[in-house]
């Protein structure tokens, strides 16, 4: 199972990477295009917003597998020995529990919603419920680096009564 984790967090980590890279050209050719061609791009505005929005979501993802992410840190920061093991423990069941209702069982009904009603975006023209499947995709990755945290704290708690 670890070895799938890897993986993913790896395909992740440079998805991640050419989504950075795609909002520099875009961002660029924004600039290029309003000062010295003199005629704004219309698309390159709404594709960065677009482009934000999945690196922000999928960013928070990368950071919380990384321990990366400063506000999951700070409760377990100076506490050692099994209360640190316990409250990690209770804080990853709460974000697992956040990432399933709000953006598993949410994102599903916006992106829903949004292909049944048909949501265009203005420039692009691509479909909305695009945008918003990283909010799903994002929210299983969330569980899945929380699950092996807390497997992880758990383990470590076993192998310390086992000593």
């Amino acid at each position: 199972m670890q070895k799938i984790i890897d993986r993913i967090t790896k395909y992740l980590k440079y998805f991640l990477m050419g989504l950075m890279a795609l909002i520099v050209l875009d961002v660029s050719w924004q600039i290029f295009t309003r000062f010295i061609l003199q005629n704004s791009s219309s698309w390159t505005e709404e594709m960065a917003r677009f482009l934000l929005i999945w690196i922000g979501v999928l960013g928070a993802s990368y950071a919380l597998k990384t321990k990366a992410h400063l506000g999951i840190d700070i409760f377990t920061y100076k506490l050692t020995g099994v209360k640190k093991q316990v409250v990690e423990i209770l804080v990853y069941t709460f974000v697992v529990l956040f990432a399933f209702f709000i953006m598993i069982i949410g994102g599903i009904r916006l992106v829903y919603l949004t292909f049944q009603l048909n949501q265009i975006s203005a420039s692009i023209g691509i479909k909305m419920g695009y945008i918003y499947l990283v909010l799903p995709i994002s929210g299983f990755l969330v569980i899945m680096y929380s699950i092996e945290f807390i497997t992880e704290a758990i383990k470590k708690s076993s192998i310390r009564k086992s000593v």
